[in-house]
């Protein structure tokens, strides 16, 4: 079992039907639309309660935290500099506005950085996986 529990194990030895990868998907119209959305937090603990929400409350398949991350930034017409952890929050394009309404219902920050991005293409099985599980 991975150190990581077993369904992050399971996922990743699942075996890819009849021996063959999963085809890659590209384009619009050839299935969901997924987003990822990118957020930063101050530290672990609102990271990862952060997460467990948006996953919990299927606004997310998955969520990454990147540890790490050092900010520059103009706040407030200073010059800002902060350690921070990057959330990588995958979901449907239906989802990305209520998910943003969460993050920015839930942050700590006045102004939480909320910036989705449109995936053009990616393996079938798992675009249908996160399709799935970000669903209501």
């Amino acid at each position: 079992m991975s150190a990581w529990g077993p369904a992050v194990a399971e996922r990743k030895r699942a075996p890819a039907r009849a021996g063959k990868r999963a085809p890659a998907r590209a384009g619009a119209g050839r299935g969901p639309e997924i987003r990822v959305v990118l957020t930063t937090v101050p530290d672990a603990e609102v990271g990862a309660r952060l997460a467990r929400t948006l996953v919990e409350e299927r606004l997310a398949a998955c969520v990454n935290l990147v540890p790490g991350v050092q900010s520059f930034y103009r706040w407030q017409g200073e010059l800002e500099e902060a350690a921070e952890l990057l959330l990588v929050v995958k979901t449907c394009a239906d989802r990305s506005a209520a998910l943003a309404a969460r993050i920015q219902a839930l942050h700590p920050y006045a102004l939480p950085e909320v910036l989705e991005l449109a995936v053009s293409g990616g393996s079938t099985a798992y675009l249908d996986w996160l399709q799935r599980e970000s669903s209501t």
